[in-house]
């Protein structure tokens, strides 16, 4: 007689790092994925901070063949975003949930709020990267046969340039010697459209470029101010093909 797994959840951004975790996670199959749980942006349709469009999300989850749960906040603020995280943290317990995975790779602070909040509703933070060389994550991530394009990069770390690429050894020799070659510390987002736990890849096509600044001035929120100028983000638009 064998026994079940205990269920978890991953927490999807939809990136490299969530599918080389994710990947770890199925391949020791130890735990059953039962969902995918992402933030989306209730006013853009967009995956929080990636800008990714919601449709690309959905038809990651369909490659992939897990549920996809999303995640929506309505207000910009922490406490809102803790309170509907953890009414979906106990929604999944309830149905039998007992971890989430995370692909964090050596932010402390991050993890310990994480844990923070998955202590109070009960439930196991996994985290298959934690504390491993980011060189050699990008390593097996590219030996494994993922692909991945990155979407959003930090414009005071890098540049218009960086974004909207596919994600290979000359991205990575492109990048400055200060920024940390999986991105950790927020300095590029990316969409990954294929690999080995996807069962065909996503189909896409990049739309056009756009900075964003951190901060928008309510009076003119489509304000167009140079990279150099203001903190804020380079996008590229990916477009379902």
């Amino acid at each position: 007689m064998s026994l079940s797994k205990p269920k978890a959840v991953m927490a999807w951004s939809g990136g490299k790092d969530s599918s080389l975790a994710l990947h770890r996670v199925l391949s020791q199959g130890d735990y059953e994925v039962t969902a995918l749980l992402t933030t989306l942006s209730s006013e853009f349709r967009r995956i929080s901070m990636h800008g990714v469009r919601e449709e690309l999300l959905e038809q990651q989850a369909q490659s992939l063949g897990i549920s996809l749960v999303k995640m929506e906040v309505l207000e910009r603020t922490n406490i809102a975003y803790e309170k509907e995280l953890e009414r979906h943290l106990r929604e999944f317990k309830s149905q039998g949930v007992e971890a989430v995975i995370f692909g964090d790779i050596h932010l402390v602070d991050l993890r310990a709020y994480r844990e923070t909040i998955l202590d109070r509703v009960g439930l196991k933070g996994i985290f298959p990267l934690w504390q491993e060389a980011p060189q050699a994550l990008l390593n097996e991530f590219f030996a494994e046969g993922f692909r991945s394009v990155t979407c959003c990069v930090d414009a005071q770390r890098l540049g218009e340039e960086h974004v909207g690429r596919v994600l290979d050894a000359a991205f990575v020799q492109s990048l400055p010697a200060d920024v940390d070659v999986c991105g950790e510390n927020g300095e590029y987002h990316s969409y990954c459209f294929d690999g080995p736990i996807f069962q065909r890849p996503v189909a896409y096509s990049l739309g056009e470029k756009q900075f964003r600044p951190l901060v928008l001035n309510p009076a003119n929120p489509g304000c167009d101010l140079p990279a150099s100028s203001t903190p804020g983000f380079w996008y590229c638009d990916l477009l379902a093909a």
